[in-house]
């Protein structure tokens, strides 16, 4: 196999709300070299929180918290991290805050982007969001993965923005990948993209018992092949 494998794995982990050692121990067992967080610490002794949880994990924090809203970027000493920003959606009022999280990386010297979203649950504010996220994944070069909770299935206006030119990690897999919610999914609104010149391997919607404990999402994992540089 040519190229460089990368262990992505997206999820929503509610806030940390639930079964915090089944989270850790479900995360370390599937081993990503990085771990795409929706709905992770972004008030009080955020960074200090965010950091526990990457070492909870055997990961560091590459990028969010605070300025990304609760997205946050994870990833093990394996992968460098070269740069790092975070995008802010504007406020609507009475509703939550919103953004995006990025950082460039490299892995055994193949390059790549990763990004990761969190977009809104009203269908009226969520379009605009997913615009403003694929406008900004638009102006990255290179490999890319981009992973969020969209809020909506494949149907949906807002995740054809973001799909648009993209290849759906999900495509490899069979069937319908169901991801929300845990204990009986009946909703895939949960994804993973990756730009077309990184290679998708294989795909999983992990649903195991330590799954359903820890988080009202289920978690998607993909394994993917960089180009080599």
């Amino acid at each position: 196999m040519s190229g460089v494998p990368l262990r992505v794995l997206s999820y929503n982990v509610h806030g940390l709300r639930d079964d915090r050692v089944a989270l850790a121990g479900l995360v370390r067992e599937l081993a990503p070299d990085v771990v795409i967080v929706q709905e992770g610490f972004r008030r009080f002794r955020w960074r200090h929180k965010c950091a526990a949880l990457a070492d909870s994990l055997g990961m560091v924090v590459a990028e969010g918290g605070l300025p990304s809203l609760g997205n946050l970027l994870l990833v093990t000493l394996r992968v460098r991290v070269h740069e790092t920003w975070s995008l802010r959606y504007p406020l609507t009022p009475g509703r939550h805050l919103r953004g995006a999280a990025f950082a460039r990386c490299s892995v055994k010297g193949a390059r790549f982007t990763v990004s990761g979203s969190h977009l809104a649950t009203d269908p009226a504010e969520r379009p605009a969001q997913a615009a403003l996220w694929k406008d900004a994944l638009a102006q990255v070069n290179g490999p890319l993965v981009a992973g969020g909770d969209l809020n909506e299935g494949p149907g949906g206006g807002a995740w054809r923005t973001v799909a648009d030119g993209f290849v759906d990690t999900a495509s490899v897999a069979g069937g319908t990948p169901l991801t929300f919610p845990a204990t009986l999914p009946r909703q895939r609104i949960d994804a993973l993209f990756v730009s077309p010149d990184v290679q998708i391997e294989r795909y999983e919607v992990v649903e195991t018992d330590a799954a359903r404990r820890a988080s009202d999402h289920l978690p998607v994992l993909a394994e993917l092949t960089l180009p080599s540089d």
